[in-house]
């Protein structure tokens, strides 16, 4: 298969899928163009502060992004190219870009509620704080992961002698000189925004600059540190942007990455097609390989895998959590939401093209670390346009650019975690004002986001890869409860809510049997006992809990569906 013809189908699918499908949902779903979005009627400098659509859409796309539509998809590609294609399209026309839209429309309609206030109001009491430390626990996994991967990126290659090894040091020392420049940038760049009014060319203009001067300082200035200290500065990074006013570095170091990232897409999608043209882009993996492989059975595994890049609950938390505090009009709720994630699947069908051009290497074991098979595919692709001397380049910058993504998520996860901290101890109604002193502590932002960092971080640095395997269960349960939550409200509104039906039902199945083949290999590890038996046991109460999560919730759930019809039936 030519890498060419993939992204052509690929993309008139993805195009027709926002024109009509998007359209569709935006008018059945009643949105208002004139209407008053909850960032202008409650502004207050700090978490609601109304934006322009771009920044928006930064915020929103460098959150929901990170490595996952390279990871799960890459690692998905163990059953052939074809089904992961087909997932990604249908997935993301049908199922993630209408469950982004739905959790970002939804909170935006109910003056920026979180998920879990929503389920509150719509399905139940019982499930809100249940779905809290749900929720708060799995972006604490997030957190332990994007961190570890990012810092294990920036660190050092240590010689035989334990000193740096430079040569193999070098572009993660760039890598990591450019992300701090970020930080400090960004602020910066936040500054002259609302200072001098910056928008449109003039607002782009300057944010090229800053991102080239950050190239150039970076690759001339590398910093080299251990894994150790680059978790230090990470965390000490991560309690002020989770803790800031969200313009101060929030906004603009999104705004800064999303156009690093989206210059990146463009790239690698004219090097598959200048390729593409000399018959070069060949995807050399199977079209299909089977429904089962040494990861398991394609069902559920391909769906629980592939998750960012089709679907993904994480994606809910950031529409409901952070982007309907930002956006200014309603109509753009569809171009940030629907529009994103179908660009997020353009990203995971690049990722395709990646792996399938250096199939050999990762079939045979040389090339397998997801972000690495991402950037060395396609630094090859380009070493074939213009020469072998780019290639060092071209991985340097696809590193930094899938890195910088993690960063951003990490930090959206750490901001979202802190509100769910808050929320948790903040009763219906109650204000900070009003609380008592130990409460009024814990919900202080610095000290919610300090806690949640530390947590975050202790768990990357003892064991969280020992249940990583049940994250990908969890985030696609979040997906499903979040389909569950904007069902429940657009049935109680009186709206359409057909559309929510068949991908909420799909993801529960998907996601309760892959938890139940999880339990069953606890439990088979439990009974042969050994060294690390304890994670089997901790693995199979996660996962219990999570199944007790999803039922009591999808009972609510069904309850509350039934009451809306019944009052529906009755007017």
């Amino acid at each position: 298969m030519n890498g060419i013809v993939l992204m052509l189908v690929a993309a008139a699918v993805l195009v027709c899928g926002y024109l009509f499908y998007g359209r569709w949902l935006a008018n059945k779903w009643g949105v208002d163009a004139e209407a008053l979005t909850p960032a202008r009627r409650m502004e207050d400098g700090k978490n609601f502060t109304p934006a322009s659509a771009f920044t928006v859409f930064s915020h929103q796309f460098s959150s929901i992004c990170g490595a996952g539509p390279v990871t799960g998809t890459i690692v998905a590609m163990a059953f052939g190219w074809v089904p992961v294609v087909l997932w990604v399209l249908v997935g993301g026309i049908f199922f993630g870009a209408v469950h982004d839209f739905g959790a970002l429309y939804a909170s935006m309609k109910n003056n920026g509620k979180s998920l879990a206030q929503l389920i509150e109001k719509y399905i139940g009491k019982t499930g809100r704080r249940l779905f809290l430390l749900f929720s708060w626990l799995f972006c604490i996994i997030v957190i332990a992961a994007f961190t570890s991967m990012v810092c294990g990126t920036f660190k050092f290659t240590a010689a035989a002698d334990g000193s740096v090894d430079f040569a193999k040091s070098y572009a993660a020392g760039c890598a990591g000189t450019i992300s701090i420049l970020f930080t400090f940038v960004a602020i910066a760049f936040g500054w002259a925004q609302r200072k001098f009014n910056l928008s449109g060319a003039a607002e782009f203009g300057v944010a090229v600059v800053s991102i080239v001067l950050m190239f150039a300082v970076g690759m001339q200035f590398p910093l080299y540190l251990n894994l150790n200290q680059w978790i230090a500065v990470v965390m000490v990074y991560l309690v002020f942007a989770g803790a800031m006013p969200i313009q101060t570095l929030k906004q603009p170091r999104d705004y800064l990455t999303t156009i690093m990232m989206v210059v990146m897409i463009v790239c690698a999608v004219l090097g598959i097609f200048v390729l593409g043209f000399q018959g070069k882009a060949t995807i050399t993996a199977p079209a299909f390989t089977g429904f089962s492989t040494k990861s398991g059975m394609m069902f559920p595994v391909l769906f629980v895998s592939v998750a960012c890049g089709a679907l993904s609950g994480f994606h809910s938390l950031v529409g409901s959590g952070t982007t309907a505090k930002q956006l200014d009009q309603e109509k753009d709720a569809k171009p940030i939401a629907y529009g994103g994630m179908l660009i997020e699947c353009a990203l995971a069908l690049i990722s395709v093209c990646a792996v399938g051009y250096i199939w050999a290497q990762y079939a045979d074991g040389t090339t397998v670390t997801p972000t690495v098979v991402f950037a060395t595919g396609l630094a090859s692709m380009f070493s074939k346009v213009f020469g072998a001397g780019c290639y060092n380049v071209v991985y340097s910058m696809l590193i930094l650019a899938v890195s910088a993504f993690c960063l951003t998520s990490v930090d959206t996860a750490t901001r979202l975690a802190r509100y769910m901290f808050q929320e948790f101890f903040t009763a219906p109604g109650e204000s900070r004002e009003n609380m008592p002193g130990w409460k009024k502590v814990l919900t202080n932002p610095y000290v919610a986001t300090a806690i949640t960092v530390v947590a975050g971080v202790a768990l990357g640095m003892t064991g969280y890869a020992k249940i990583w395997a049940l994250f990908g269960a969890a985030n696609q349960l979040l997906a499903a409860l979040g389909l569950l939550a904007v069902c429940c409200w657009l049935g109680k509104v009186g709206r359409n809510n057909k559309m929510f039906y068949f991908p909420m039902f799909f993801m529960l199945i998907v996601t309760l049997t892959s938890l139940v083949f999880t339990i069953k290999a606890q439990f088979a590890g439990i009974a042969a006992g050994g060294e690390g038996v304890a994670w089997f046991y901790i693995r199979a109460i996660i996962a219990i809990l999570l199944v007790v999560l999803a039922i009591v919730l999808v009972v609510e759930g069904i309850q509350a569906l039934s009451r809306n019809k019944k009052a529906a039936a009755a007017k």
